[in-house]
């Protein structure tokens, strides 16, 4: 008996081993139909850049040690410069040509050469660009040409599967897999701005990818393959994606207008942390805490305030304040919604007129020194600051940090001399008397809010008294 049941437990396992493989295999997605769809709409995008010293292939000369420069150096008439050549992807969107790309493979092309799966290639037109998106626009004259769909609902989910197509290092029409890593990454550029919103995956996405496609299983187009982060050059699984409903966006002003306007409210924002949101009356950390407003801007004329605390715009949620610009950018301007903001320990809701996208002003700071009063409770050391200090500032008046006393409440948040504070709390500190009055009646326990300026920017911290 004992040997009969040992023999059915062999045959048991040796049945689950065999049929194991079978059943992981039939819980992975097949890709070969996307594949099969997508492909011939993936272009591989041959960009001529202008002749010069930097062409592709050619070593920088400072980067090389002296004693080896001449193996490199030319001896006699200098060679013609060539011009250079890049590569990158993209994916047609119409039957009558239109394709999506990253701006910053035709950025400063002399000519763009698209070229498809079954070897066709078309000289492209660049119909428009928007930098701050990394978005292009091109254009072929051709006809019935197959096409993509762009994701229309906006459902990708993290954990989702998801699918590249493009031409990785010049390896044409090259297919990779991952899953949704996170949504809505903010990835702000060298100017600081932060419209788009990005899917991050683990696909391997690597040079000459930028611009092909993101697929999800349904063969939708849900984002634009645009950055990696790396350290070697190639890709360590962490690869970013221009979302669907920005591409949607972008392209719909391109083709109307060739350019972009976003919306603008005219602040300067920062985050929330635990401390300031105490401070606020909030029960935990959240939203988009306004610094400062431009003159005469959208926000200024909306009765926005510095010290409010954007909750809610248009109808959607601002956990932090880098989800601000990604909804506020795909706002049309002159639409006007709502904004729901924290403001004195109470919630508020405002109509506001969204702008379109201006240069912010910059400040530079220089204190001018005037009264000062001794070191309070909160261990600084202030001046009033000087009519043409506040002018070049933009401000009304304000205090000026002279010292700041170790091991006091200021220093523990992080306030240093030549901090100017506008603000204690939700009192304006116009001079010396008015924040001396404002400190003395911070009480025991209390968490408050200061608004300063540091090195011409408005900045919120969050000061904690003792019990």
């Amino acid at each position: 008996m004992a040997s009969t049941s040992k023999t059915l437990s062999t045959m048991f396992f040796l049945f689950v081993a065999l049929l194991a493989p079978g059943l992981a295999a039939q819980s992975l997605p097949d890709f070969r139909g996307i594949v099969d769809a997508g492909s011939p709409a993936v272009v591989k995008i041959i960009v001529e850049h202008p002749a010069g010293r930097s062409a592709a292939g050619q070593p920088d000369m400072e980067q090389i040690p002296e004693h080896l420069r001449r193996f490199f150096e030319y001896r006699g008439e200098a060679p013609p410069q060539r011009q250079r050549m890049s590569m990158g992807s993209g994916f047609i969107i119409s039957d009558d040509g239109f394709i999506v790309t990253n701006n910053h493979v035709v950025d400063g092309a002399d000519s763009v050469l698209v070229r498809m799966i079954d070897r066709r290639e078309f000289e492209a037109e660049v119909v428009g660009t928007d930098p701050r998106s990394d978005l292009a626009l091109l254009r072929v004259s051709a006809e019935g040409l197959p096409f993509l769909r762009l994701e229309a609902g906006d459902m990708l989910n993290v954990g989702e599967w998801v699918l590249a197509i493009g031409s990785p290092f010049g390896l044409d029409y090259s297919v990779t897999a991952g899953i949704v890593s996170a949504m809505g990454r903010s990835l702000p550029t060298e100017q600081g701005e932060n419209y788009v919103p990005f899917i991050q995956t683990d696909v391997a996405i690597n040079p000459g990818n930028s611009g092909g496609p993101l697929f999800n299983l349904q063969g939708e187009v849900v984002g634009v393959n645009s950055q990696i982060f790396t350290r070697s050059g190639g890709s360590i699984g962490l690869s970013f994606a221009i979302p669907a409903s920005v591409v949607r966006n972008v392209v719909a002003q391109l083709q109307e207008n060739g350019r972009v306007t976003r919306g603008w409210l005219g602040v300067t924002i920062q985050d929330v942390d635990k401390t300031l949101a105490e401070s606020f009356g909030l029960d935990r950390p959240q939203g988009a805490l306004v610094a400062q407003l431009a003159e005469d801007g959208p926000a200024a004329k909306g009765g926005l305030q510095p010290g409010d605390v954007i909750l809610r715009f248009d109808g959607k949620d601002i956990p932090t304040s880098a989800d601000l610009p990604h909804v506020v950018g795909l706002t049309a301007p002159d639409e006007k919604v709502s904004v729901e903001v924290m403001r004195d320990r109470k919630h508020k809701t405002l109509r506001v007129t969204v702008g379109g996208l201006d240069a912010e002003d910059s400040f530079a700071l220089r204190n001018e020194r005037g009264g000062d009063a001794g070191a309070g409770r909160l261990g600084l050391v202030v001046d009033s600051v000087g009519p043409e200090a506040l002018e070049r500032l933009g401000l009304a008046g304000g205090v000026v940090v002279r010292q700041v006393a170790p091991d006091s409440v200021a220093a523990d948040a992080g306030i240093v001399p030549g901090d100017v504070i506008t603000m204690l709390g939700s009192s304006p500190v116009k001079d010396v008397e008015a924040y001396t009055r404002a400190e003395s009646r911070l009480g025991a326990g209390e968490s408050v809010s200061v608004r300063l300026i540091r090195r011409g920017a408005p900045l919120f911290i969050g000061l904690k008294l003792p019990d």
